[in-house]
């Protein structure tokens, strides 16, 4: 007989129906409402990283959205006050994009589908504030995105350049150097190459050492990889800068200075090497390179950051026709023009050293230029005391100095799109760049632009909306212009965290009193590829507004923890492929409960999970095994006591659930739960009976355990039991210390490394008195069979082991 036929009466495991009986309980009694926690209750602030609107909701979704709230409904069970709030990273991109398709603007594509994701997160019983609901796109958020671009501004942290720029030609926009994958556009897989434009920048160069520096306080909490590539991207570099004398064709010299981080090979320096796109090149050319140099540049521009430092890739370059004097022995050495070399790297110059340097010797050879060794590099030689010296007598010759160089590079934060913030800046004949006043923030996009009108051509579309960009200058009165171009959507995310403090306030982004109540995050749930774009410039945020005494905190995500992809069959997800899995249609197969347990129980968080692997309809399975047990329980509400076994192993889940959460072994949480629910299983069908209050306990433990995995099962398992909803909020179940002490311990005796005798002895025995008590078992007298002991290793109170 089945355990369905032992139990004829009792209604079935319904996943469907217990999410529409249990959603509207939960709204009515919104019971993750931060704020809502007893009196004095410790705070934390649980989040995950907030989601774009391009569609429902995915498997990526389903698995990061699920590990969050392992954590954050833990912390309510634990009596914390808990912040857990939602919100769409809502400008950028694809809406634009989609809007052009679909000949409509881009806020109707984008609040549709925000509204379409908000309804999944719902049904699939995420523990959100939802009175934190906030949009990027809403000119009450970017209202502040504004104002904080003003303010740092006023800083001197927001500048505009002429420089050359990353150019995505299918986008028809700028792109951050960070928004380069392999050469292409990380948004659309378009080959980038460079274009000369005025941009704004953000000047992240200014805290590259702070950046550096406060990473030693998040050793413990980030995941290390991230830390790493944050540390690459800044890239300090420890030198000198060197001044060299050029010597130009028409008789005059001009200074130029160079980054080196080995001062000490400047006499094996026989060329100097200039980025070719940058203007210094143009500048110095003679005029018989002149026209070399613009032919050249030609396939320069063609070529990303990325391709042009690739070690393989053939060496090119332009003789400018005019020399440079080495300063540490006066040799005049050519000058040239060369891809290799980045115009915004340093000084957008280096001295070559070919004999010291693979790319360097890669160029001369190509063009047969002096190869100078400074050392042999096959015998001993102290670089260090050799850059010291040098960069000593640099200094007194005053043609060089000690100095430290940085990757890292300004920000570029223009974006020549309609759908982002509109930079806060007139542009006035007379009186030049002039701030909007802040009491006329938001500057407000313009809602008669859409479709058609959006296509990219090179600069905003903005710009051709007169009636948005003529206005009168605040300064002066007279006919000016508004700037055209929007920020990167970067910025939007790079302060979003502090707005959910309270999305509503009217007198600031965020208020720096309730900031010290609940800020900085406790933690952050995101995927890797955010490792250096979002959290660097986070991070960078959260130290200026530091410095304007707004923040007193360095860093805005205390812990940090990554989750891995969801893949199918060994790839990626993707339409394409024909690989892809719908979310929705995996809830209305398995229900939500089984969906998200298959996420938490597919492995450790970080790592990948291939959905050909995992068992949704196991997690079905299981559950429908824990509902079964709060049917069986027939003791009264608050019985104590029953069956000393399942108590233990009840008191040692409790135990061990605990551990597991804050160590992130989540998917070990809920092997833990599965294993309780057997014993209990066991515990009733063995004559325990459900009548037994230890039964009650065990499965009590369960669904407020299951509560963190599985809620919808969890909350109808409490009212079986005969409890109130709800049961996130009952608190962590207290554990017995007693229960945790075991009455005895299996010793295993072994002879010559064979296993001959299992005994249950009490876990204080001694060395001496399991060494007797195993000798003297009948297993062990019949397996020696008169042979003496040659030597006995005892490892109380586990193992004896008998060498013979």
């Amino acid at each position: 007989m089945t355990q369905d036929q032992a139990h004829p009466a009792e209604p079935s495991y319904d996943p469907a129906a217990l999410q529409l009986k249990w959603r509207p309980v939960w709204e009515k009694l919104d019971p993750f409402r931060a704020g809502s926690a007893a009196e004095g209750a410790p705070r934390k602030y649980a989040l995950t990283m907030f989601p774009y609107p391009s569609g429902d909701l995915h498997m990526g979704h389903a698995e990061v959205m699920a590990l969050h709230d392992v954590l954050a409904r833990y912390w309510w069970l634990k009596g914390y006050d808990v912040l857990n709030p939602i919100g769409w990273d809502s400008f950028g991109l694809p809406a634009e994009n989609a809007a052009i398709k679909r000949d409509q603007h881009p806020s109707v594509y984008t609040y549709d589908n925000i509204e379409t994701q908000a309804e999944s997160f719902k049904r699939y019983a995420v523990s959100f504030d939802w009175s934190r609901r906030l949009h990027t796109s809403d000119p009450e958020y970017y209202q502040w995105t504004q104002w904080l671009f003003l303010k740092f501004r006023e800083r001197g942290l927001a500048y505009r350049k002429d420089s050359p720029v990353n150019w995505c030609p299918q986008d028809q926009t700028v792109l951050a150097n960070e928004q380069v994958v392999n050469g292409l556009c990380e948004r659309c897989g378009a080959v980038v190459t460079k274009r000369e434009l005025n941009q704004w920048y953000f000047k992240v160069t200014e805290y590259a050492q702070r950046l550096l520096d406060d990473m030693d306080a998040l050793q413990d909490t980030w995941p290390s990889r991230v830390l790493a590539m944050q540390r690459n991207w800044i890239g300090r570099s420890e030198g000198a800068h060197v001044d060299f004398v050029i010597n130009l064709a028409d008789g005059s010299t001009r200074s130029i200075t160079v980054f080196t981080t080995r001062p000490d090979t400047l006499p094996g320096a026989t060329f100097m090497v200039v980025a070719a796109d940058a203007a210094l090149a143009a500048e110095i050319a003679s005029p018989s390179a002149a026209a070399d140099l613009e032919n050249y540049l030609v396939d320069v521009r063609k070529a990303s950051d990325i391709d042009r430092l690739a070690t393989d890739r053939p060496k090119t370059g332009v003789d400018l026709g005019i020399t440079a004097t080495n300063p540490v022995n006066g040799q005049q050495i050519p000058v040239w023009a060369s891809d290799y070399v980045l115009a915004d790297y340093g000084t957008g110059a280096i001295m070559a050293v070919p004999a010291h340097d693979e790319r360097d010797r890669e160029f001369a050879e190509k063009f047969g230029l002096a190869i100078v060794p400074v050392y042999d590099e096959d015998a001993p030689y102290d670089k260090a005391e050799a850059i010291k010296s040098t960069i000593g007598s640099l200094e007194a010759a005053g043609t060089g100095s000690g100095t430290v160089n940085f990757r890292l590079r300004d920000w570029l934060l223009s974006r020549q799109r309609f759908w982002g913030a509109p930079i806060p800046i007139i542009h006035c004949g007379d009186c030049g760049e002039v701030a909007v006043p802040y009491e006329d923030l938001p500057v407000r996009l313009p809602d008669n632009i859409s479709g058609a009108a959006l296509k990219p051509v090179g600069t905003s579309p903005l710009a051709a909306a007169e009636d948005w960009v003529n206005v009168p200058c605040p300064t002066c009165g007279k006919p000016a212009k508004r700037d055209s171009d929007t920020m990167d959507t970067f910025v939007d995310s790079s302060w979003y965290f502090l707005r959910y403090l309270d999305p509503t306030l009217e007198t600031g982004p965020f208020d720096p009193a309730v900031a010290r109540e609940w800020a900085p995050v406790d933690q952050y749930v995101g995927g890797v590829e955010h490792a250096i774009l979002h959290l660097l410039y986070a991070r960078f945020f959260t130290k200026v507004l530091h410095d304007m005494g707004m923040l007193d905190f360095v860093e805005p995500f205390t812990a940090l923890l990554n989750q891995g992809q969801v893949i199918n069959g060994g790839k990626a997800m993707s339409k394409s492929l024909g690989n892809g899995v719908n979310l929705g249609d995996v809830i209305d197969e398995f229900g939500v409960d089984a969906t998200r347990l298959t996420m938490v129980f597919a492995g450790p968080p970080e790592d990948d999970i291939d959905w050909q692997d995992v068992s949704p309809a196991g997690s079905l399975r299981f559950l429908q095994r824990a509902w079964r047990l709060s049917g069986d329980v027939t003791s009264p509400v608050g019985a104590t006591g029953g069956d000393v076994a399942l108590r233990r192993a009840t008191h040692r889940t409790i135990a061990d659930a605990e551990a597991l959460v804050e160590s992130h072994r989540f998917n070990v949480l809920v092997a833990k739960v599965m294993e309780l629910v057997n014993v209990t299983r066991k515990a009733i069908d063995s004559g325990c009976g459900g009548a037994d209050p230890a039964v009650r306990e065990a499965t009590e433990t369960v669904a407020i355990l299951l509560s963190m995995v599985a809620p919808y099962a969890a909350e109808e398992m409490w009212e079986r039991l005969g409890h109130p909803a709800t049961v996130a909020r009952v608190g962590w179940p207290t554990v017995d210390p007693d229960l945790l002490v075991e009455d005895s311990v299996t010793a295993v005796v072994q002879i010559q490394g064979k296993v001959k005798a299992r005994l249950e002895v009490p876990p204080t025995i001694t060395d001496a008195e399991l060494e007797a008590l195993a000798l003297g078992s009948e297993d062990v007298v019949r397996a020696l069979a008169g042979a003496a002991p040659k030597k006995v290793i005892v490892r109380a109170p586990k193992l004896v082991n008998i060498v013979i």
